[in-house]
C-alpha cells in the first residue's frame, strides 16, 4: 500500500535531489540519515516513470519512491511516497 509523504528534499549544485526529512501523515518527521542507493523505478500500477532511493532511517533500511508527474503543470515534479510503514 503506498502512502504519500511530504519530503525535504535539497538539490546539490549538479541538480541532484537528495531526500533530507519524511513528514508522515500524523506530522511525525524522520531525518534520512544516507541515502545509500539509487534507481529508475517506474510506477507500474499508473504508469508514470519514478526514481527509488534507499534510504536509512533510524538504523534501518527503507524505500522512498518518487513517482514522477506527467501533467502539464509545470510546477508539479511529482511526488513521494513509501509502501507500508516508516
Amino acid at each position: 500500500m503506498r502512502t504519500y509523504v511530504k519530503v525535504i528534499t535539497v538539490f546539490d549544485t549538479m541538480g541532484f535531489m537528495q531526500p533530507s526529512t519524511i513528514t508522515w501523515k500524523d506530522g511525525r518527521v524522520f531525518r534520512i540519515d544516507a541515502v545509500t542507493d539509487f534507481r529508475p523505478a517506474d510506477s507500474v500500477e499508473k504508469g508514470l516513470p519514478g526514481d527509488c532511493y534507499t534510504v536509512i532511517i533510524g538504523g534501518e533500511q527503507r524505500h522512498l519512491f518518487f513517482e514522477k508527474s506527467q501533467s502539464g503543470f509545470s510546477g508539479r515534479m511529482g511526488r513521494w511516497f513509501v509502501e507500508s510503514g516508516v
